[in-house]
């Protein structure tokens, strides 16, 4: 049987421009892939030398990429985000804006071999602007522009389950099935949004034919607090068996904070794989 891959977003160094050392530290933590999250105060995914570099410290570290983030923000710094981006912007200016950027995210994958292109319909209700409201007509619109560059790229698109009314499981498979009907597009499983949002196992079992890739941590049901798993509330057990239920079997993606330094985070996570893989063994 082989051996599931576990793999962590630079979501844990997202305030810092991401480094050499930050790739090596996942690795010697044992993990085998990263998500790279396409913030450009974090990582410059427009810059050409960027990405080579990131190429590089991929090669040096011995880390797959597995998926990349498209931005949702033009910045992350000191835990505060600015400049919100959403595709389904119904400002026409603001959703053009952010599909030119996720467009110069997904040329990663010009250089850098990506499976997977994880994206947000619209905010998250606790970062939601005073800017226009979101639709789905435009986040319909906007995908599907981007699945004629992410196809021929061999980049799968995938919508994510987080906290909004467009965004929520069933909505989101309403989404895929109906509105963006003949395009393949999968959909992310955020353990801690859905979490938020009830019952992890039932979101798994409500996405389970469209679910392509993860995003692992936990919360206590109350904040997206991005905690290694099985530091909050989840029923890790209930939700493990749903996903082996359902026969996901690809990466499992830690998209963790750093609480306390990222190093020990790391540390944390790294036992928190062990526990998540007993659970799965059994």
């Amino acid at each position: 049987m082989t051996k599931r891959q576990f793999g962590v977003s630079t979501h844990l160094y997202h305030g810092q421009r991401l480094r050499r050392d930050h790739l090596l530290e996942i690795a010697a933590h044992g993990f085998e892939a990263v998500e790279v999250f396409a913030t450009s105060s974090h990582f410059d995914y427009r810059s050409v030398a960027a990405v080579a570099d990131l190429q590089q410290w991929l090669a040096e570290a011995g880390l797959d990429l597995h998926a990349v983030h498209a931005p949702i923000v033009e910045r992350y710094e000191g835990g505060r985000w600015s400049g919100p981006l959403s595709i389904a912007s119904t400002d026409g200016d603001g959703r053009a804006r952010a599909v030119t950027e996720t467009e110069r995210a997904l040329h990663i994958a010009r250089r850098i071999p990506t499976n997977v292109l994880v994206m947000h319909i619209g905010q998250p209700r606790t970062q939601v602007s005073e800017g226009a409201p979101d639709s789905r007509v435009s986040a319909r619109r906007s995908i599907e522009e981007l699945a004629g560059i992410a196809k021929p790229l061999g980049v799968m698109i995938a919508v994510e389950i987080i906290p909004n009314e467009l965004s929520r499981a069933g909505s989101l498979v309403h989404f895929v099935e109906h509105d963006l009907e003949g395009l393949d597009i999968g959909i992310c499983l955020d353990f801690g949004h859905a979490h938020l949002d009830g019952d992890v196992a039932d979101a798994i079992e409500t996405v389970a034919e469209h679910l392509v890739t993860t995003h692992v941590h936990d919360n206590h049901g109350r904040q997206d607090d991005h905690l290694v798993p099985l530091e909050g509330t989840i029923d890790w057990p209930s939700a493990l068996t749903a996903l082996q239920k359902v026969g996901y079997d690809g990466p499992l993606m830690l998209e963790v904070a750093a609480h306390g330094s990222p190093r020990g985070t790391l540390a944390r996570a790294k036992q928190a794989r062990a526990k998540l893989e007993r659970m799965l063994a059994d």
